[in-house]
């Protein structure tokens, strides 16, 4: 794999516990390519959305690095990282985290405005027209249902054109059909802009649409998933 837009080198995480610290990840090593969609699956508790975490820069490695876009996210201050993702990353999760008192345009123009963009309201309407969401944009989330809020969500993530899309169990709180009309809107946003995307997933079929698939167990890379990717 030539020039990896992520690179972890024994990337590991451990976090203070009531009775000490406890290993989440050990000696993480992976490359994630260009352009490439990369499926993370795991029984829970396999430390699978603390590497995307791990990726994102929302969890500090307490050892090993990880580089994105040849920059090291290990050197960087809470800062210096909120600004990284601000600038390169979207970040799709399982519960909305859509801001309660801003509409639904409010919450996608929100990163843009932050970037310094003029026309922050303008691109905000249009990825919620991609979403099929034009109607809802002065509503508030309260006023949406789940699979709506999820759309805005994904809207947010998208509307800066991201490098990396990070999506953590985006369709876990939906029913199945809103989570496969989540799924088709998030792999067409990466189609159309080009993203690099990683997934968290308990789904086996919607793994199965990725490109690559790693499976975690126990805070590892499973052996046979490992042996994949290098062949």
């Amino acid at each position: 794999m030539t020039d990896p837009i992520l690179s972890l080198k024994d990337a590991s995480l451990s976090l203070n516990g009531n009775a000490g610290p406890v290993d989440i990840l050990h000696s993480i090593t992976l490359d994630v390519a260009r352009g490439e969609t990369l499926g993370l699956i795991g029984p829970s508790g396999s430390g699978k959305s603390s590497l995307l975490m791990l990726m994102g820069g929302l969890e500090q490695a307490t050892g090993g690095s990880i580089t994105a876009l040849g920059h090291d996210l290990t050197a960087m201050g809470e800062d210096a990282l909120a600004r990284f993702r601000r600038d390169h990353m979207g970040v799709v999760f399982q519960s909305f985290h859509l801001i309660p008192t801003m509409t639904a345009l409010e919450n996608v123009a929100t990163p843009l405005e932050l970037s310094g963009a003029r026309d922050a309201f303008e691109r905000a309407a249009a990825e919620l027209e991609t979403v099929g969401l034009s109607n809802r944009a002065n509503h508030y989330p309260a006023q949406m249902s789940g699979g709506e809020q999820q759309r805005v969500a994904l809207a947010r993530a998208s509307a800066p054109r991201p490098h990396i899309l990070l999506a953590d169990e985006p369709t876990g709180n939906l029913d199945e059909a809103n989570g496969a009309a989540i799924m088709d809107l998030l792999f067409g946003l990466r189609d159309r802009h080009g993203a690099t995307l990683v997934l968290v997933t308990h789904s086996h079929e919607l793994a199965a649409r990725c490109d690559r698939i790693i499976r975690l167990r126990d805070g590892h890379i499973a052996p046979e998933t490992a042996r994949k990717a290098a062949e």
